[in-house]
Formats: C-alpha cells, sequence, structure tokens
C-alpha cells in the first residue's frame, strides 16, 4: 500500500512538473503568434520599417519558444501510456480521438507554414507571407481548443457512455467538445496568452526603453503592449467572473477550496483576503475577510446561501491549502496588471508614456507576471479537481497503472536533470536576445527575391531585392 501512495505521489509530481515546464511555452508563443500576425499587417498596410524590424525581432525569439514548447508537449504524451495506462484505457475513447484532432489539424497547419513565416520573407510573395503568419497564429489558437477542450472535458464531462469494459465512450461529439466549461476556459485562456505576451513585449520594450528612450522600435512594442494590458486586463476580469460562476455550477467543491468556505454560510459568505487552511481542523486560521462579499461576486447577491466543505466529506476535498493560495496569486497579478493597464492609460493621456522610468522600471518587473499567473491558473484548475482526474467519475488513484515507485522517481529525476538543463538553457537564449535592442539581431535567411518581370539569375541582382 505504501509504494501504491508513493507511485502515485511521484506520478503525479512528474505529470505536475512536465506540464508547468510545458505550459510557459505555449502561454508564450500563442500571444507572440498573434503579435506578429499584426505587425506583419500593420508593415503591409503601413511600410512603416518599424513593423518589419519588430516583426524580425520577435520572430526569432518565437522559434525558439514554439521549438521549446513542442519538445516539451511530447513528453507528456508518453506519461498517458507509462503512469496512467489504466486513465488512458478507460478515458482513450473520447479523449484519444480529440488529441488526435489537434495533431491532424493545429499542429499540421502550424508546421506546414512555420517554414514559410520563418525563411520565406523574400523567397514568396508579401501576400503568400503574410498569409503563413496568419496560419501560425491560427494554428496555435487552434491547438489550445483542442487541448482545452480534452481537459475541459475531464472538469466537466458531457457526452459519453460507459460500456461493459468500463470505458467512457462517446455518444454525442459535439457535447463532448463543447462541454459545459469549455468556452468559459477557452475564452480565459487564450486571454492569459495575450497579457502574458504583452507583458513580455512591455517588459523588453522598457528595458530598452531605460537606455534609450529614443529607440522607435522600443517605443513602439512598449506602446502596443500597454494598449494590450489596459484593453485586455479587464476583460480578463469579466470572463474570470464568469468562469468562477461556472465553476461554482458544475465542481462546487473547488470554488470552496478556492474561497476557503471551511463552513456554510446560509445568509452571505465573506470573501477571505488572506488565512491560513486547516485541513485537520477544518478552519481558516487567522481569517481576514470582507462579510457577505463572496456572496456577491459569486452568486451577484450578498445575502445568497454559498455551502462549505463541511459539507462534503473529507475524502473527497481537495488540497484547501494549495488552491486557495495559488488562487489568490492569480487574482492578485490580474489586479496588478489591470492597474498596470490603467497607469499607463494616464501616462499616455499625459504624453509621459515614454517618459517616466519609475514605470518602466514596474513593467520591467512585471514582465514574468503573465507566466506566474498562468502557473497558479492551472494550479487551482488542476489541484481543485482532486480527488479526481475525471471529475466524479474516475479518481487519480484509481487512474495509476501498476508501476513501481523506483521506477517513476527513476525517470522523474531524469526529468528534472534534462528539462533544466535543456530548457533552462533555451530560456537563457531567449533572454539573452531580448536583451539585444531592436534591429541588432542576425535576420533568418530570407533568401533572394524576385523582381517583377525577371526570372532566372536575373533575379539575384542585389538591385532585383527589394528593400525590406
Amino acid at each position: 500500500m505504501i509504494e501504491t501512495l508513493d507511485a502515485l505521489v511521484l506520478a503525479r509530481a512528474q505529470f505536475a512538473f512536465t506540464v508547468m515546464f510545458h505550459i510557459i511555452f505555449p502561454a508564450f508563443s500563442i500571444g507572440l503568434a498573434s503579435y506578429l500576425m499584426v505587425l506583419e499587417g500593420m508593415w503591409l498596410k503601413t511600410n512603416k520599417p518599424v513593423y518589419l524590424n519588430l516583426f524580425k525581432y520577435w520572430r526569432k525569439i518565437f522559434a525558439v519558444a514554439f521549438g521549446m514548447g513542442v519538445v516539451s508537449g511530447i513528453v507528456m504524451s508518453y506519461q498517458f501510456g507509462t503512469n496512467w495506462s489504466v486513465f488512458s484505457d478507460k478515458a482513450g475513447p473520447v479523449i484519444g480521438p480529440l488529441m488526435a484532432y489537434e495533431v491532424l489539424t493545429a499542429f499540421f497547419l502550424e508546421a506546414g507554414f512555420l517554414g514559410v513565416m520563418l525563411f520565406g520573407m523574400g523567397r514568396v510573395s508579401k501576400s503568400l507571407h503574410f498569409v503563413a503568419t496568419v496560419m501560425v497564429a491560427f494554428g496555435t489558437l487552434l491547438s489550445a481548443t483542442w487541448i482545452l477542450s480534452v481537459n475541459s472535458w475531464m472538469q466537466t464531462p458531457a457526452g459519453y457512455g460507459i460500456n461493459e469494459a468500463g470505458q467512457f465512450v462517446p455518444e454525442d461529439w459535439i457535447a463532448i467538445i463543447f462541454n459545459p466549461s469549455f468556452p468559459y476556459r477557452l475564452v480565459h485562456m487564450v486571454l492569459a496568452a495575450y497579457l502574458t505576451t504583452a507583458f513580455v513585449v512591455g517588459a523588453v520594450g522598457a528595458l530598452h526603453l531605460l537606455r534609450n528612450r529614443t529607440n522607435p522600435e522600443a517605443r513602439k512594442m512598449f506602446s502596443m503592449a500597454m494598449w494590450m494590458a489596459a484593453i485586455v486586463a479587464p476583460i480578463q476580469v469579466v470572463a474570470g467572473d464568469f468562469h468562477g460562476i461556472n465553476t461554482l455550477e458544475h465542481q462546487p467543491v473547488k470554488v470552496m477550496a478556492m474561497e476557503g468556505h471551511y463552513e456554510s454560510h446560509p445568509d452571505g459568505a465573506p470573501l477571505y483576503l488572506f488565512g491560513i487552511p486547516n485541513d485537520e481542523e477544518q478552519r481558516l486560521d487567522y481569517a481576514v475577510g470582507i462579510p457577505k462579499v463572496s456572496s456577491l461576486i459569486l452568486k451577484h447577491d450578498m445575502n445568497a446561501p454559498l455551502a462549505g466543505l463541511d459539507t462534503v466529506p473529507d475524502e473527497l476535498q481537495p488540497p484547501v491549502g494549495i488552491v486557495f493560495w495559488s488562487f489568490r496569486i492569480m487574482v492578485g497579478l490580474g489586479t496588478l496588471m489591470v492597474l498596470v493597464g490603467a497607469v499607463s492609460l494616464f501616462l499616455r493621456w499625459r504624453g509621459k508614456l515614454y517618459d517616466a522610468p519609475w514605470f518602466h522600471r514596474a513593467a520591467m518587473l512585471m514582465g514574468p507576471s503573465g507566466f506566474v499567473a498562468v502557473l497558479a491558473g492551472w494550479v487551482t484548475t488542476e489541484v481543485g479537481r482532486q480527488p479526481y482526474t475525471i471529475y466524479g467519475l474516475l479518481t487519480t488513484s484509481d487512474s495509476l497503472a501498476p508501476v513501481a515507485a523506483p521506477a517513476v522517481a527513476a525517470s522523474f529525476l531524469a526529468f528534472v536533470v534534462v528539462y533544466f538543463a535543456l530548457f533552462g538553457a533555451g530560456t537563457l537564449y531567449i533572454l539573452k536576445m531580448m536583451n539585444k535592442p531592436p534591429g541588432s539581431l542576425e535576420p533568418l535567411d530570407e533568401g533572394p527575391t524576385r523582381a517583377a518581370g525577371t526570372t532566372g539569375l536575373a533575379s539575384l541582382r542585389p538591385d532585383a531585392i527589394p528593400a525590406e
């Protein structure tokens, strides 16, 4: 029994480790692909060199981040067969096709046009190159759509039946794909990816503004990033509110843990700002809260009753401490993002957006905030689902493969060593590229471009290559 428990803990820790490494790269590349699309579109529309310089600058960074995202994602799929084969057997008829659709549509779309986007400028027409950039951006969004459909189905299963072998089998694919939490989770994640990218771009722009306030590329990227923060961060707050209400409807125990509600509140629940969850005593120690505000947020009625964890058996409760604090980290960073966006609007109105070093330093500090918020949100979602892999239907302990703890520990240790070495080096390389001012990075090979009406060797003349 002890060996089984240890194998379960190690398998969960290994999957959490690999997912947390993986998720930061798609969270960045989804937003960055769309940013590249906007930059190239603006260049084609205005013919201003600043947009082309920024496109080339961020394109190379995108290539490295995208590559690391692909590599880190491959590893996770293998764990379904090694550590979680029982889960794969039971849920495979539903989640298997969904993950295959992601490969056949989104990944093939990205892979098919990625080479054109990275190396085709100067080799294909401007319009075709822009189409490639649009397809890569669309592919990243489509990929997120399928993966979030899988995860959402595990959170709010729908459209399934159970056969004699105990497997979940599809009965209604529309209900499976568009399960109750999917729309809210998709919007929340995509907006989070855009904000993650915006604050990275803003931090890089702020860095180069501190070095040279007249740098046109730094000014442009910082301005665009702050517009994104000012517009999207408040929208994310609204999307998060809808997502929370949906979670309360379909996963009330998760919300109880998020809010730290060990006790039921029949006449309005408080919003606890801080506290120390005590699972053994089933109470929130040193609680600091605002009366009835939780009911106001979740049910839009200050006196609305909210059930607590005292209505849930102990064995069906998630680890409250982890969920409680990860949720507050996410919300706290989201609040700071809204504040940064609001301050940027004020400075823009005063004509001081590029002349406020204190704000530029604050923007640099906020650079990693999107990644931390995404990880905190993921922890809230996944740990809050415990003790289930498929909510209410299949427990995590019943999903584990018959593996020995030493075998899981060995593979886990190997992942830790390889991941920190490989992705640590890749991250340092990205930071090194970001440290260079826009326009200083060596462009990817763009090849010769044929001038209109020329063929063959004549197209290789220097004067036949259009200025970009």
